[in-house]
Order: C-alpha cells, then structure tokens, then sequence
C-alpha cells in the first residue's frame, strides 16, 4: 500500500496547472447513458474514482476509449446489463449516479447501495422520493435499488435536503421524461451547472440550473457532444491553503476564481494576499497568518470539503479558531491524527475549537478518506522533520498526482510503494 513521506518546512513556490474537477467529471461520465450517440469529454483528470466509473459504465456495454490527452469518448449505443454491483459502488458512492440515466434511457436499473468514504450516512432517500415522484417503481431488496418505468413524466420535486447528487441524479432523469420536471431546493454547485452545461450540449433543455428551482423539460432523446469539464475547486483551494500555511507564494493557472468566493475570501482573512484574473489565482503570505473560523455549508457557503485543509492551516495560525461541520458527522476524523503532529485541537460536538501552536513536528499518520489525506499532506509540509501519510489510496481517488504537483512547487515529497 502507497504511502507518502515529506519532509517539512519548504515554503511552497512557482506555479502549476489545475485539473479537471472529479465532482464535475463523474457526472458527465454517466450522462453518456442517456444517449446512444458518442460523448467524448475532455479535462478529464486521472484519478481513481475516474478510472472506478469507466470501469461500471464498460461492463454495462458502453463502449469507452481514451486519448493520449486523457479525453474520454462514450459511446453507449447499447446498454446490455443496465446494473450497478455492490463490487464497484462500495468503493466510490458517486456510483448511484447512474441510477437516473440508467432509468430514463432504458426503463430499468439495479443500483447497489452506495459507499465511498466514511464520513457519513449519505442517505440516498432523495434519488428515490425525485424518481418515484416522476413515476418509477422503487424496491429495496438485498442491498440494491431497483427501479423500473416504462417512461418516467415530470414532476414537481422539493427536495428535503439540498444534496448534490440527488440533484444531478434526477437532473439526468427528467431529461428524457415525458412533460416538464421541477426540482425545487436543488444544489447550487458549480459541478450541477458544469453537468447541466453538458446536457444542453447533448440536447436537453434545462433552466435554472445554479439556482435553487431547476427546469427540465423533455425530449424524446439526446444526442452525442463533445464538452470540457471544468477546473478542480477543491483541489484549487487545496494548494492554495497549502501555500499559505507553508509560508509560500504560488500562481495556479486553469482555475476558477468565481466559484471560489468563500474559500479566497478565508485566505485573505487568514493574512493571504490573493489575486485573480480570469484563469489564474496567485497567492503570497506576508508573513505569520491568523487564525480563521468557519463554517460549512452548501454552496456558496464555506464547502465541507475545504474544511480538512483549513482546520491544517489553522493548527499553526495565530489565535484560536472554531471549525463548525454541518454536511457530514464523521469528519473530523483527520483531528486526532493532527493532534498526532502536535496540534492543540479539541471537538465540541460538531465543532472543533483549534489554537494555534508554534511548530508542528513530523510523525506517521494515517488517512481516514480524501480530504482528511489532504489536511495530514499539509500538516506535513509545515511540520518540522518527516511525516509519512499511510493510506493515501484515499488521496489517488481525488487528487492528479498530488506529489508531483507539490514537487513541482518545491515540497519534499516522494511516494513510497
């Protein structure tokens, strides 16, 4: 099992490029059910839960080839097993995102319960209520969800709770249901709009998407395209709390400012000095950072999966921060793995009061899921001495080469097989 040793105390420094986003790409990859014309996406960044989703869409027939650039193309012109095994969705619960597709195009799916990382229930009761309203049959039996329609019809949908999935699943569903679909207290995501942008491209007609009332009325059927998944806003964000807690001054270029708003505006409360253009983000530190409490929320709110990292940078900032995690109840697991490091971290609730300490020093720490990795990477980069970081398969499923990104920054870091 791989694992990742880095010596500390290197100021982050030069620029690198970002790569495309996980939570948009894994989406569009099962957009290419809803057709049996050719979708071929480009930005596609090499990861494991990518690699995990190609290999479910290959066994149930769609035809998948790659490109030397790491663009995808699609071709779903039959679909011969339209099911999802336990074997595939346990590693990466983005895998009930095939369930809506699967339905709407070929009237039948068999989906099993989901898995991934373990932060939380992730309760999938949403994709169910959405697809029942629009008419499909539901049954849960043996760990797996069928649901059959002959043809899904709209439906006015309002969702208990806003969930990014349950959005895009249904999202993808009503495309091809008979009349119009209205999901109401939907996701705001930049990933739904970049999945709804891929849609239109394909055919479909959807308003609102961005918004908390998306539209869709549909087709009878959609067509092949071509579409570029946008930049990666987590693993932007990531390097750039990396280079502030380190001290660093680094320029990321392919990245989106825009969707960026709360964690950018983090940094400069931090002490950061950012700056923007429309495809760049450059950040400098001057000097020692102060602490900053947050809050997670939906977006645009402050995102959970920024929460590992900022809680890392906080361990060294000046002052005491609180941390509140209101998406997910398991995850502040990365905390006694920093306390590990020499953080001075405690957890009240859903909160976690972090002050700041002098220095961090190296140890052998272990991830627990994809971001929690994220944050043991930089604290590992401020900690004086050798942090290795155990279990960073966790890592592989969300970050493109993360140590040779960070290499290329000036970070001493190697990979250990």
């Amino acid at each position: 099992m791989d694992k990742l040793v880095i010596e500390g105390g290197v100021p982050l420094a030069g620029e690198i490029g970002v790569s495309g986003a996980k939570n948009a790409t894994l989406p569009i990859l099962t957009a290419a059910l809803l057709t049996a014309e050719p979708l071929t996406v480009s930005n596609v960044p090499h990861l494991r839960d990518v690699t995990t989703m190609l290999n479910l869409l290959a066994q149930m027939g769609v035809a998948v080839s790659m490109d030397e650039k790491l663009g995808v193309e699609l071709a779903a012109s039959r679909i011969t097993d339209p099911v999802a095994p336990y074997e595939l969705v346990k590693t990466m619960r983005a895998s009930v995102l095939v369930l809506g597709p699967l339905v709407a195009r070929c009237g039948e799916a068999r989906v099993s319960l989901p898995g991934g990382c373990a932060i939380g229930l992730r309760p999938v009761d949403q994709h169910i209520k959405g697809l029942q309203a629009m008419g499909a049959e539901v049954s849960i039996e043996h760990g797996y969800i069928s649901v059959r329609a002959k043809r899904l019809r709209g439906a006015t949908i309002c969702l208990d709770l806003v969930t990014v999935t349950g959005t895009e699943n249904l999202m993808m569903a009503a495309t091809l249901a008979a009349g119009t679909t209205r999901i109401e207290n939907a996701a705001r995501e930049p990933e739904v709009v970049d999945l709804a942008g891929c849609l239109i491209a394909m055919g479909a007609r959807v308003r609102g998407a961005g918004t908390d009332v998306i539209t869709i009325e549909g087709v009878e059927r959609l067509h092949g395209a071509r579409y570029s998944v946008m930049p990666d806003r987590i693993e932007t964000g990531t390097f750039l709390a990396a280079a502030a807690a380190t001290g660093g001054e680094i320029r990321l270029r392919g990245a989106r400012p825009d969707i960026l708003d709360s964690v950018l505006e983090k940094l400069r409360e931090a002490g950061a000095q950012v700056d923007t253009g429309p495809d760049w983000i450059a950040l400098k530190t001057n000097g020692a950072l102060s602490a900053v409490s947050l809050r997670t929320a939906p977006y645009p709110a402050f995102p959970t999966d920024m929460q590992a990292q900022f809680m890392a940078l906080n361990t060294v900032a000046s002052g005491t921060a609180l941390v509140t995690e209101t998406i997910f109840e398991n995850r502040f697991m990365h905390v006694q793995e920093l306390i590990r490091l020499g953080a001075d971290i405690e957890v009240e609730g859903n909160t976690a009061v972090v002050k700041g300490v002098r220095h961090l020093d190296g140890a052998t720490v272990m991830a627990t899921d994809l971001r929690a990795s994220a944050s043991l990477v930089l604290a590992g980069l401020i900690a004086r001495g050798t942090t290795t970081v155990e279990r960073v398969y966790h890592l592989d499923r969300g970050y493109e080469r993360i140590e040779e990104k960070l290499s290329r920054l000036g970070a001493r870091i190697r990979r250990v097989r």
